[in-house]
Order: C-alpha cells, then structure tokens, then sequence
C-alpha cells in the first residue's frame, strides 16, 4: 500500500495498485479488438475508465523509464531506444498510432516486458538472460510491430537498427546494459510497482475467499460514503455504556459439547468444519504456526483456543463479548490517531513490521515457543504496539461493558463452570463488568439481596466488587429479562446506553464508527434532538441451514427497509430490537428502558419505544453502522420464537400503552403504527380465518343444494369458481416475502434478487413461510381470547439431530395438525357433495391453494427436520409415539414422557380465561357440529327428507358408538387382567349386535354400505367438537364420572390425528430418493457431501 515517491516522471495521478488491478490487460484487449480502427476509438474506450487510462500512460512512462536506465547512456542501443519511443509518442500525437502499428503484436510485448521486469525486481544477477529478452524486445519492437516491412538499410537510415554490423562488436546490447544496484531503493520500489501493474490479471484475484469478509468489506466500504455526523476527538466524544442480560446460556462450547455425537454420528464440531471450512483451515493453520505439530494434539494442546473458535460461531455469551469489547480497541487506536504525528505513524508501522517479521523468523528458525492466550489477544492487530500508556485510561473513561449476569453470584457458589468461563472473560477483558444478584442467608428463613457490580484486577490477579446495593427483596417480581435490566441499568455510566442481547456480536470496522453515531444525539432530526438511535442488524446465522436463510433474509428486509420507512416519513419506529442506542439520562428520569410486568410486558423491547413515543421521544434509524444478530436456525426453535412474539403482540392489542398511542396519534401516523405493529399480526389472523369463512360457505352452499340451484340457473359457472379462488393466493405466504425481495434488489440488484427468491422456492421457502403464518394466527388469536402468554426458551445451539415424531406432534398438534385436518375434511366433503367438483379443472383451481395450505401445515415440521424422511427412524418414531400416548401420567411425570400431562398443559389457557373467552371458544367449538348436519342429509337411509328429525335421530349413533366405547372400556378395566373370557364375550355380543342392526338396517330401509364411510366424516368432528367444550366446562365435569370417558376419547382422537400425519410422512420415507434430496433442501452443500461421507464410514465401521 505504500506509494513510492515519483521520481520517473510519471505524467498521471499515481492511484493505489488495487485500484489498477486488470486494468492494463483490458486496455490491452481493447487494442485488441479495435486494431484496425481510428486511434480515437480506441482512446475513447480507454477514456471510459479513469483508472484504465492512468494505468495505460503510467505503465508507458514507467517502462520507457526502466529501459532507458538499465542501457547505458551514450550507446547506440541507447539511440536506438530513444528514437523507438519518440517514433511511438509522434504517432500518438497524431493520431495514427493504430495506422502505423500492429495493435496485436502488443500481447507478444507484453509477455516478454513481464519476464524482463520480473527478472529485474528478483536482482538476479544474470545479464545473459536480460540481454536475450532485449534482443526478443527489439525483434518484435522493429520486425513485427510496424505494418509496414522495413529492410535493414531502411532501419539504419531512421536509425532503429546499429550501424557497424561488424562481428566483432557481438549481440546487440550485450555489452550496454547497466542494472541498477540494490542500494538504489526508490527504483526497486517504483520497479515493483510497475510489475504489479504489469502482472495484475483480476480485479476480483485478492477478494477474500470467505463470503463474510467480502460482506464486511463491502458494507464498510460503501457506509464511508453515507451521510453521518463528523467524528470528534476520542478525547471530546460522548462517553457510552453497552448492557446485555444473561441468564445461564452457554459462555463457552465445552469439550464434550463439541465431541458428542448425535444418532447419526453428527457432532457440533464436525458440523463447524463443514459450514465454515474455509475458516476451519485457516485456524488449524494458525494452530500449526503457534508450535502444534499433529492436527490430533488440538484436542490437547489448543483446547481453549478450539473452544473459543467454536465459540465465536455460535450464539453464545463469549462471541457477544468479543464484538462488544472492539469498542474498547477501537477507541484505543483512535485515541492514538488522534494525538500522533505523521512521523510518529510511520514510525509505529515500520516497527509493526519488523516486531512481526521478527516473530516469524524465531518461530521459524528456532521453534520458540507460542505466546500465551494473553498476548496473543493483545498482538491480534498489532495496534496494541501503537499505544503509549494514556489510551488505556481515555478508552476506560468513554466506554463500560457491563454485562449482567443475574445468577452468577449463586454459579459460583455451586463452583459451576459457567462462573469460571465469566471470570476468564472478565480476566481477558479489562473494560467488561459483571453485575449480579446476590442473596446472602441470615438465618431463619432471612435473605437479603444485593445488586452487584465486579471487575477482574489485573494486579491483584482476582475479581474485586466496586458496587454492593441492597435490593429491598427478591428481583425476579415481573418477567425475568426486563428484570435483569432494570436492576444493572444503575451501574451503566455515560451519555448513552447501547442494549446487546446475548445472541448478538459485533465487528472491529463497524465500532470506529460509533463516535460519528453518537453525534446524532446532538442533531434535530425533524422538530427535536433523538432520543433512541436505531441501529441496523445484520443476521449471521443465515449459512447454517435453508431455515435459517429464510429467517435471515425475511429479518434482514425488516431490520433494513421496514425500520427505514418507519423511522422517515413514518415517524411511528419504536424499539424492535437490542443494538438500539438509548439517552440514558433521559430514559433513567423516564421510568427506564425496560417495563418488567408480568406476562403483559413479555416482549419488553416495544414498551420502551413506546414509553419513549408516549412521553414526547423521538426515534431514529441509521444505516451506515451495523451490529450482527443471531437467529434461530431450526423449525422447533423458529416457531417457539414467532409463537413468543406472536404472543407479545397478543398482550399489547390488551396493554394501555397501544390505548394511548392510538388516542394520542394523529390518524396517518396512527394507520403507520397500527400496520407495523400490532396490525401485521392481525391481518394475518383474518386472512387464515378469511380462509376459515370462504371454505365453510363454500360447504354450506354444495351440502344445502344451493351451490347446486346456483349451477343450474347459470349458464356457465367455471369463471366464477376460479374468481372466488383468486383471494387464495395472499394465503402462500408470497406477499409476506416481497418485502425481502424489495430489499435484497435494494442491496444487491433485481437479478441477483430474483435469483435468490428462486433458489428459495426451490428450497421450499413458501411451505415455511405458510407454516409460520400458522403459527402466528395460533398464538395471536389464543391470547387475544384467553391472554395467558408466557416466556419461551427457545434455545439457540446448532440443530443437527433429528427431531421424534411426539416431539413435533406436541409442539404443533392443537396450532397446525389439527387445523390442516380440518381444512382437509372440509375439502374431502366438499369434493364429494360439489357439483362444480365434478369438473376437476374448476375444483383444481379452486381448492389447489387451500390443498397447498393443508399440506404444508402438515408436512414442513419434517421436510425441515434432519433426516426427516429416513425410514428406520420414522419406524422408531412411531413406536415411541405409542408409548407416549399409552404412558399413564403420574404425579412427577413430564409433558415429554406422558400423553395426558401434554394433554393437561394444553387447556391451561382455559383455565384462567374469563366467560367471554370460555363463550366465545364454545362458540367456535360449534362449527364442528355443521358436519353432522350437513351430511346426514345426504346419507342414503335419509332417503332425500329435508326433516330436522333426520339430525335429531342422527344424534342416536353419537349415543350408540359412545355407549359401546364404554362398555368395551369398563369390561376391560374389570375382566381384561383375571377374567379375559369375559372380555372377549362382551367384545363378541357387540359386533354381532352391530351387524345385525347393519343387516336390519339393508333390508327395511334405504341404507347403504357407502353410509358407513361417508357418516364417519360426519360424526368424528362431531366428536371432536364435544370433547373441545367439554374442555372449556372441564370445572363442572372433572369431579363427574364423564370426565374419564372424555380423557379416553381425547387419547383415541389424538392417536388419529398422528395415524393421519404420518401416514404421509411413512409414505414419502418409503420412497427412495427422498431422504438425500430433503438433506440437499435442508442443509448447505458441504454439510450435505458430509453427511452423506460420514455414514458411509460409520456404515463401514459397523460392518467390519
């Protein structure tokens, strides 16, 4: 990068090398391919570029320089060079460079002027090889380059060729080259130069290969250019605090952690080197530069640095200390810039270099031994070498971590290794406090708590205390994240707050810009000074899975385009997320950042803007810094956190804050709010439950004959089936996602864009984004009707196991299955009974969206799960899916282990919602009951009679299949252990009282044998619906004999729903193919090959 002086007459402005890169070789083939036209055609396309026609005249100068320096002066090689380039510069002059010469003999001398000055920058002493590459310069220079052939007297005459042809003269320039020595240090400088203009063949050759630093590179490049205040001294800028809460999250990847494999033989280790294998190699490269001689000693001799590179890619609290803590080096080095001379900078990196060179050379020569962790950290970049002592205590004046471990004080007491991770970070980082609550004992039941705040001493080598307050009684009153904020938020000091949650992370080149941020506390942005500096997210855990790509694209367009719109012209952006800057003084007089109360503040960031919006705050978003996100990366984990927010938004529709807002804004802004917060979600409920409406009329219409009525009246009914389908397409999930592909055309062009959003498709994003808008509408419309939201640990480790089949079947039964069931009935009914179903054309276009609905709901927890459709494990999986639905649950027994506990957990809503809620869910339980009546009609003993006396005395067979499920339950309860005969004979009068009523039923009346089938589709949502309100009158009927029978129906109704859902998972896992193309759409394509290699070597292993 160093720039040597111009001492060769250059006549352009002299840019970096990496600016010039490829550009000679493109003028070259412009020449090229305009060989025979005016030279003004040519200039022009070289004009084009600015760098092009700098790298064009400074190579020209440079080698016209280099030759006429290494011939000796007074020679007639000498002449004969000179009056070759003042030939060259006359036709350039005027205009008949491309006349005169062969612009494709330029390749040739480009070739042989690399090979020269190559030979010249290695100082190789070899005159003999320079003078043959003179000699093949010169043939081509006056033999082929001119268009017209010249003889040798013509040659001698212009004076290009010698003069005395004697022979004892020797070779030309044999005896007239003069090399400069290696004292000579600005020609060797220049000379190198030139070479690399010369020998620069991609612009894109030193692009890094890691796709994350091009990102890094390229957003900081293009953030310089972005408007943002002017940076004061470290000196004069305002002075800042960082806060993350932690709870018992892991701090650093333990050693069994990273070696344990799961059934498929897939550790979390294992699992890094596929995903960052180019990041892998560079750090075993590392490792082997430090003294470990065999890739196995890792384990032994570099186990804390494996768990720390490890570490940095998860989601875990050490990554979040070392982004936080570049804010401590940055402020360092620009402290130093700030005071240093010029000549101090050039000092300070000639001593960086030679310090490294030195390191290299003793590592290499005599095996030293490896720095310690702890300098290794302090010479990472080398800035520590810069420092001269008071940049320490400036950084520490302006910037505080604290981080606020809420049961650290009680870790250590455990000696749990949590605590110890926490003191190695606070050892390894001088800036970083830890707060914590601490509950000391005082006999008779009497617990005091304090609020502490400790630091690692350097000197004293131990964790000392700076802060002790005592807390009036327990912390955790309201939620615990909130909690945990509040009670540290005093040992914060500065200007400014930042809040970092524990799954973020930051990087060293986005933190030099943080004092330009923190000016922006001190501009009007629109009628006042902000208060809440909104800063961009960048999601990094989008190259782990499809999933998780899907996540960080959709999160990416949010935390970008929608948080830009809402913050101007909107005006209506509150606090979505943690890498906000917060006025600490203004906050801290204004009830705080975080509002604590139970279950109503679960998602406690939005409270905070809008605390902030209602008492007159202003809110803002700045692009030009970013600070990265983690996200969840599998659909367990997705959905317990869609279901988390989902709830949140639930209890603001409920909360006094979105009241007020909605008073006190005026209606556009009030419109702005309503759709970026708590309206996105209800959309989205009314479109599912649009969804719900359209198919339910649909099937009044076709069971109640006027769909029929409608179809004969008219002349032709295909045009309206396929316009009532057209509200359909919203339900995809397509429109959720043009706000991504807005975004990515945005930042990286409409091709790059819609290719993105093909591979997406590809990956099956839409069956992702329709099950999230599922899972929203679940958890959205619970809470709205009963309220009873609740924290969701979602977990934040890498998901590479497989998922069982009860696992899934618990999280989504009641949100998905269930549903999709539903909807499928519906449509099975609707394609018997339809008349327009009977042209498949109109009931495709009609029902093809809905079918899509259903079939993603159903499927994608297993399309997204690892080795979802393998068939041994689906086999194992519902076996213990049986288990599960026939374990008897106990008193310690879990949700995990027992069918009827999971069953318990899931009414827990209902029992603390109030009678409107109780109401309104009987109400919707009501619609199961339509089937009933609406089929019934249709069965063939109706015989076509439209009298309610045909559904009451339908309600006969509800009471006989209840009554026999009875019998058989309690003949089995009393004789199946001792008496088993009689068992048998009670199971024996049944069925042949069955047939006989089945026969009785054929002979004396219109039944047919088709009734049976098609009255189960009538009954068994009948069913259904009775056990879903006698959920909500559970008070009244658990002390009642009913209440068993209702548990036992709920259990057979459940084994039904999974029999239906993974009867299509068995189906797909049966079928070859199936199981490597999941993995193909699931994970990357390195993890993929993998995989697919390591079950080939356990496979081997287990043969032999």
């Amino acid at each position: 990068m160093e720039l040597p002086p111009n001492c060769w007459n250059i006549r352009v402005i002299r840019w970096p090398c990496f600016l010039l890169c490829n550009e000679l070789l493109l003028a070259l083939s412009q020449a090229n391919e305009l060989a025979d036209a005016p030279d003004t055609w040519l200039w022009l396309k070289i004009l084009e570029n600015e760098y092009g026609r700098c790298s064009v005249i400074e190579a020209y100068d440079s080698i016209k320089h280099v030759l006429l320096t290494i011939i000796k002066y007074g020679t007639e090689e000498y002449s004969i060079v000179s009056k070759l380039f003042e030939e060259i510069d006359f036709c350039v002059q005027n205009g008949k460079l491309t006349a005169t010469f062969k612009m494709t003999v330029l390749q040739k001398i480009h070739a042989k002027l690399v090979l020269l000055v190559d030979l010249l920058v290695k100082q190789k002493n070899d005159p003999s090889r320079a003078v043959n590459l003179l000699q093949a310069l010169y043939e081509l220079c006056v033999r082929e380059f001119p268009k017209t052939k010249k003889s040798i007297y013509m040659l001698m005459e212009e004076g290009l060729a010698p003069k005395n042809m004697a022979a004892d003269e020797g070779l030309l320039f044999e005896n007239a080259i003069n090399i400069p020595g290696a004292e000579d240090v600005d020609f060797y400088k220049q000379l190198r130069r030139l070479h690399t203009i010369l020998t620069s063949k991609d612009s894109m050759h030193n692009v890094p290969v890691n796709l994350e630093a091009r990102r890094r590179i390229a957003f900081f490049n293009n953030s310089i250019f972005m408007n943002m205040p002017r940076a004061p001294n470290v000196e004069k800028m305002m002075s800042f605090s960082v806060l993350t809460p932690y709870y018992d999250e892991d701090v650093l990847y333990k050693k069994g952690m990273l070696q344990d494999e799961n059934e498929d033989g897939i550790s979390t280790l294992f699992y890094l080197q596929k995903i960052y294998e180019d990041e892998w190699r560079n750090f075993m490269e590392r490792m082997r530069k430090e003294g470990m001689d065999d890739d196995d000693d890792i384990w032994r001799e570099k186990l804390r640095d494996l768990r720390l590179w490890a570490s940095y890619r998860g989601q875990t609290l050490s990554r979040t200390v070392r982004g936080m803590m570049y804010y401590y080096r940055a402020l360092q080095m620009l402290c130093y810039l700030d005071s240093a001379s010029e000549m101090d900078i050039r000092m300070a990196t000639q001593e960086i270099a030679s310090h490294h060179s030195l390191n290299r050379n003793r590592g290499a020569i005599d095996g030293a031994k490896p720095p310690t962790a702890k300098n290794l950290n302090r010479a990472v970049s080398g800035v520590s070498l810069l420092l001269k002592g008071h940049e320490y205590g400036f950084a520490l004046m302006k910037f505080t971590y604290v981080v606020t471990c809420q049961v650290y004080g009680r870790q250590k007491a455990k000696g749990e290794s949590h605590a110890e991770e926490i003191l190695f970070l606070m050892k390894n980082n001088e800036a970083l406090r830890v707060a914590y609550v601490d509950e000391v004992e005082l006999g008779r039941d009497e617990v005091e708590y304090y609020s502490v705040l400790v630091k690692y001493d350097q000197k004293l080598q131990r964790e000392v205390e700076i802060y002790r307050i005592r807390l009036p009684g327990p912390l955790k009153l309201g939620e615990g994240k909130p909690e945990n904020q509040n009670h540290a938020i005093i040992f914060t000091r500065g200007d400014a707050v930042q809040t970092i949650d524990m799954n973020q992370d930051n990087y060293f080149e986005e933190t030099l810009k943080m004092r330009n941020l923190l000016e922006e506390f001190k501009t009007n942005h629109g009628i006042r000074k902000p208060t809440v500096l909104g800063v961009r997210e960048n999601v990094f855990t989008g190259s782990v899975s499809s999933l998780a790509w899907f996540m960080s694209a959709q999160e990416t367009s949010f935390v970008t385009l929608g948080q830009r719109v809402l913050a101007n012209p909107l005006k209506v952006r509150m606090h979505y997320g943690h890498p906000d800057v917060f006025d600490r003084f203004w906050f801290l007089t204004r009830g705080g950042i975080s509002k604590a109360s139970r279950v109503i503040n679960i998602s406690e960031d939005i409270f905070a803007g809008f605390n902030c919006t209602l008492r007159g705050g202003n809110v803002t978003h700045h692009e030009y810094i970013q600070v990265g996100k983690g996200r969840d990366v599998g659909l367990n984990q997705i959905s317990m956190f869609e279901a988390k927010v989902a709830s949140g938004n639930g209890e603001q529709v409920l909360s006094r804050d979105v009241y007020r807002l909605g008073h006190r804004l005026d209606f556009f802004r009030m419109l702005s709010f309503y759709y970026s917060s708590v309206g996105h979600y209800f959309n989205t409920m009314m479109v599912v439950l649009s969804v719900y409406t359209f198919l339910w009329g649909r099937l009044y219409l076709s069971l109640s004959g006027v769909e029929r009525y409608a179809k004969n009246q008219s002349v032709s009914n295909e045009a309206l089936g396929t316009i009532l389908n057209q509200q359909f397409i919203i339900q995809l999930g397509l429109f959720t996602a043009l706000p991504m592909v807005v975004e990515n055309t945005l930042e990286h062009g409409f091709l790059p864009a819609v290719w993105d959003s093909l591979k997406m498709q590809l990956q099956l994003a839409s069956f992702f984004f329709t099950f999230s808008m599922g899972t929203r509408t679940h958890f959205f419309g619970r809470t709205i009707l009963h309220g009873g939201a609740k924290y969701r640990a979602t977990g934040r480790g890498f998901v590479v196991e497989h998922k069982s089949f009860a696992e899934n079947y618990r999280l989504y039964a009641r949100s998905h299955f269930v549903k999709a069931i539903e909807l499928g009935v519906i449509l099975a009914v609707y394609a018997s009974y339809s008349p327009l179903a009977k042209d498949s054309f109109v009931y495709i276009a009609m029902t093809i969206s809905s079918w899509f609905l259903v079939v993603s709901w159903i499927m994608s927890p297993f399309v997204f799960n690892p080795s979802g459709f393998d068939w041994l494990k689906t086999v194992y999986d519902f076996d213990d899916f049986m288990n599960w639905m026939w374990c008897k649950g106990g008193a310690l027994a879990e949700a995990n282990k027992s069918w009827e506990i999971w069953w318990y957990e899931e009414q827990d809503h209902l029992r603390t919602t109030g009678l409107w809620g109780k109401l309104l869910e009987i109400i919707l339980d009501l619609r199961f009951f339509f089937f009933q009546y609406g089929i019934v009609y249709q069965l063939g003993i109706a015989n076509h009679s439209t009298n309610v006396g045909v559904y009451l005395l339908s309600w006969i067979y509800m009471i006989v299949t209840v009554g026999i499920y009875v019998v058989i339950a309690y003949s089995q309860d009393k004789y199946a252990a001792k008496q088993h005969i009689y068992y048998r004979v009670v199971q024996l009068v049944i069925v042949i009282l069955v047939i006989l009523v089945i026969v009785l039923l054929v002979e004396f009346t219109s039944f047919k044998f088709i009734d049976l089938v098609t009255s189960l589709m009538a009954f068994i949502p009948t069913g259904w619906g009775m056990i879903s309100i006698a959920q909500v009158l559970r008070p009244f009927l658990q002390s009642t004999v009913v209440w068993e029978t209702v548990v036992s129906l709920a259990r057979l109704y459940d084994l039904l729903f999974g029999v239906i859902v993974i009867a299509p998972v068995a189906l797909v896992s049966w079928l070859p193919g199936f199981q490597a193309m999941q993995t193909r759409i699931l994970f990357n394509e390195a993890f993929s090959r993998g995989l697919q290699i390591s079950c080939l070597i356990s496979g081997k292993k287990s043969t032999e």
